[in-house]
Order: structure tokens, then C-alpha cells, then sequence
């Protein structure tokens, strides 16, 4: 069954009273890869998790065109600063294939051939901990991918990452995208936007305030705030 369309229909988040995402209309097809793009508190990382299912509604739907649960099952969510388990890198990458009660041996297996697709070949047996910023995106890369997820969220996987480890993390999404796989992530970085994006999300203060083909969206956005953010000016 496919997951898709994914509908949104007034979907809104409050904390403490003040809504800080919403109301969301929104619909999202099968393929491409969506950049979710604004200034710093727009509500990016809410929208994120709104759509992933791990941040509860207070108001509208959302639908995917399978039950949520399995929807759930057939996605993964890549934080910004990932977390990092207590043990070796091998070991931390085959740990959702023993969620599901994998055999060891076939997890760990699974494991190495994904640290060596991300490029941590040779530090599968590193405790996790002593890795650099960029090397745990991989890590967290390879663990979110070792499930073959029909749907990967990433919140600004290279937020804090130097040009080389950025690089490199982008040809790994562009590898992923051509395999098939439906990627929405956020970013600060407009240049990896254009370079990764399909299409666009322009988020400002809680609400989408643009959606479009990523190439229609950079050449003429719609809005004075979506050029006014494109110029780099500071945009509330």
C-alpha cells in the first residue's frame, strides 16, 4: 500500500497557549525531495515533526493513504545533533534491526555494509562517542537508513558540519533520492536547497507561507518575505 498522498488539513501545535505551528494545510506526493527553508524559530523543526507523527496535533488532521501506525513503521527521522549510543559505531547502526528482533549476527552484518556505504568503514568498531560532528551524521544516517525507510525527515543534518563533511552527506541524500526514496528536510543553507531540492517549503512564523517547485521558487518567489529572506535580510 502506498503512503501516499500525505494530507494535511489545519493542522496545528500549541505549547503553553501560543501556537507555534499552524494551521497547516498541506498535501505531499509520492516522490521528490522537499526542502523545508526559513529564518531561525519559523517553526521548521515542528513542521517536521508534525508531519513525522512524533509531535502531537492540538487541532486539524493529518492522513496518510495508509494507517498511521504503519505509515510510522515506514519512515525515519534524522535529528540535528544525533544521538549517540554507548557503544561501538557498528553497534549503534545495526540497533534498529534489533528492535525488531533481527538476529545479531545478521544485524551487525547489515550494519558494517552500511558504515562502509556512508564512509565509516574503517571505524566500525570506534566507540560512537569519539566520533567527529560529521562522522556521527553518517552514523546517524546509516542507522536511520539500515531499515530501508520509504520516507527519511532530516532537520538540518549539516547545521553545524564544515564544507567537506557537507559534501559528503549531500551525495549520500542524492543517492538515496535516486534509489527511490522520499526525503523532506530542513535546512539553513540555501545553496544545498537549490542543490538538493525538488520543491520548496517557505515557513514563517508558524505558517507555510510558500510551497513550490524548488526551481519556480528561487527564481521568483511570490512573496516580499520569501525575497526579502532570500536577499538575506532579517524577516519576522
Amino acid at each position: 500500500m502506498t503512503m501516499f498522498p500525505l494530507i494535511a488539513k489545519g493542522a496545528t501545535v500549541r505549547r503553553r497557549g501560543k501556537v507555534l505551528v499552524g494551521p497547516v494545510d498541506l498535501t505531499l506526493g509520492q516522490t521528490g525531495t522537499t526542502m523545508v527553508i526559513g529564518p531561525n524559530g519559523a517553526g521548521k523543526t515542528t513542521l517536521l515533526k508534525l508531519l513525522h507523527c512524533i509531535e502531537r496535533m492540538n487541532g486539524g488532521t493529518l492522513d496518510w493513504a495508509c494507517p498511521v501506525a504503519e505509515a510510522q513503521q515506514r519512515q525515519a527521522f534524522v535529528f540535528q545533533t544525533p544521538v549517540m549510543l554507548r557503544r561501538n559505531v557498528r553497534d549503534n547502526i545495526a540497533y534498529p534491526l534489533l528492535l525488531t528482533k533481527t538476529p545479531r549476527a545478521e544485524a551487525r552484518a547489515r550494519a558494517e555494509d552500511w558504515a562502509g556505504r556512508v564512509g565509516l568503514g574503517d571505524a566500525v568498531m570506534r566507540p560512537a562517542h569519539l566520533l567527529s560532528g560529521g562522522e556521527r551524521q553518517k552514523l546517524a544516517l546509516a542507522r536511520a537508513l539500515i531499515r530501508a525507510p520509504e520516507v527519511l525527515f532530516l532537520d538540518e543534518p549539516c547545521a553545524s558540519l564544515d564544507g567537506r563533511a557537507t559534501r559528503e552527506i549531500e551525495e549520500i541524500l542524492l543517492g538515496v533520492a535516486a534509489r527511490g526514496t522520499r526525503i523532506i528536510m530542513s535546512t539553513h543553507n540555501m545553496g544545498q536547497a537549490q542543490r538538493l531540492g525538488s520543491e520548496v517549503i517557505f515557513v514563517l512564523g508558524g505558517r507555510i507561507h510558500e510551497y513550490s517547485p524548488a526551481q519556480d521558487f528561487f527564481a521568483e518567489p511570490q512573496t516580499e518575505q520569501a525575497r526579502a529572506f532570500l536577499r538575506g535580510d532579517i524577516v519576522e
